[in-house]
């Protein structure tokens, strides 16, 4: 239990984490319409927070999988895409956590 939390904790520990967190809470206000997947059904292509960091698009994927394995946000496959969206109730209880604990 002790290592899943500093997991968490180490995948907020990176602004650019912090701020894909922060877009994704309103991805319509965010990004731009997409071709294929919904924003806010289907969440927002990578491409996509790629661009919005000013990254690599190996270096949003790095940044996407460590909050996705920290079960902060959920991937959904489209055709050749993966689109990402938040995982409210993971975030929710992360923010409980530290509520109770600090």
């Amino acid at each position: 239990m002790e290592e899943d939390f500093a997991f968490v904790a180490n995948a907020l520990a990176h602004e650019k984490r912090l701020k894909i967190l922060e877009w994704l809470k309103d991805p319509v206000g965010n990004f731009p319409p997409q071709v294929d997947g919904d924003l806010i059904k289907d969440g927002v292509c990578s491409g996509f927070i790629a661009d919005k960091l000013e990254v690599s698009a190996p270096t949003a994927s790095a940044h996407l999988a460590l909050l996705r394995d920290a079960g902060l946000i959920t991937p959904k496959r489209i055709k050749k895409w993966t689109f990402y969206k938040r995982n409210e109730e993971e975030i929710q209880a992360v923010a409980k956590r530290i509520s109770n604990e600090l």
